[in-house]
């Protein structure tokens, strides 16, 4: 027997692809389902969600401008990780949601593939979201699908991994980038992402992630005006909250995806990929134009 005490990780925030402490300095106890102490994460502040914001939007040109094609491989190359890190994964899920390890180990090969199935669409969501219109004349006139810019995410409470993985990856699947709040009580696995995305190929500030209150750091993001859309499936039965926080979105015209009761085991449709789209219409007209005679 050995009187060894563990030492206890003290996670840290991802922001701009760099691992910082709360402006803050505070920190809270995670614990598993028995209340087990199991690490410590951080509590961000309004300072941390600004900070995020900055880095979302800084990485949103170059994010925005990489082929889709490349997009999806760079997405790919996450799974590839997480696949590599299934085993602490399925313990960080098991502690988080008190899963036995075999029922564990299904919520992480979910979240692992549906990653996946999100990055095979990163090329192909155009093909539905945008299209040739028919008008009246000698025109083309095309609609295609444009990110909106930076989106806030109040991640799911309950489902720690692939709640998580079903609302951060269709917002940087369309070239969005994304400042995300945890689950409060179980930030453990999306901290842990953090340290997967800062080891692979996405770039720092295409994903920022936050653990602490949603009503704390959510406030800020919803009134901020470099903030394009949010997500509010974190704000969970809170009505109150989400209410409040769809109200101050609306100062800027963000883009709101409301809570809904989620099954994130069944199949996800398209709905979050288009959620936040925004379409661009361009004419333009056909047949020989100039002295040149070129067609177009």
């Amino acid at each position: 027997m050995s009187d060894r005490l563990n030492v206890l990780k003290t996670y840290k925030l991802y922001v701009g692809g760099k691992f910082p402490r709360s402006e803050s300095g505070r920190v809270y106890e995670v614990t598993d389902s028995k209340d087990a102490w199991l690490a410590n994460a951080p509590r961000a502040s309004r300072k941390d969600a600004r900070d995020a914001v900055v880095a979302a939007r800084k990485a949103f040109g170059g994010w925005s401008g990489t082929t889709a094609y490349n997009r999806g491989q760079v997405l790919y190359r996450v799974a590839e990780m997480l696949e590599g890190r299934r085993g602490q994964f399925v313990r960080e899920v098991a502690d988080a949601e008190g899963l036995s390890k075999p029922k564990a180990t299904a919520v992480v090969d979910a979240a692992i593939d549906r990653w996946v199935w999100y990055a095979g669409w990163t090329d192909k969501i155009a093909q539905i979201a945008g299209g040739a219109n028919p008008v009246a004349g000698p025109f083309f006139n095309l609609s295609t699908p444009e990110p909106s810019g930076v989106v806030a995410v109040l991640a799911p409470q309950d489902s720690s991994l692939l709640g998580l993985v079903s609302v951060i990856t269709p917002v940087i699947a369309t070239g969005n980038t994304a400042v995300v709040v945890t689950s409060e009580r179980h930030p453990l696995p999306a901290l842990s992402l953090g340290e997967v995305l800062a080891t692979s190929d996405v770039p720092g500030g295409v994903v920022n992630i936050l653990s602490g209150s949603a009503a704390e750091i959510g406030a800020p993001l919803a009134a901020h005006q470099d903030v394009n859309g949010i997500d509010l499936t974190g704000a969970g039965t809170d009505e109150a909250l989400a209410k409040e926080l769809e109200i101050a979105a609306a100062d800027n015209l963000k883009r709101v995806l409301r809570p809904r009761t989620e099954d994130w085991l069944t199949n996800p449709g398209t709905h979050r990929l288009t959620a936040f789209l925004e379409t661009k219409t361009v004419w333009h007209p056909t047949g020989s134009l100039g002295a040149s005679g070129s067609a177009y």
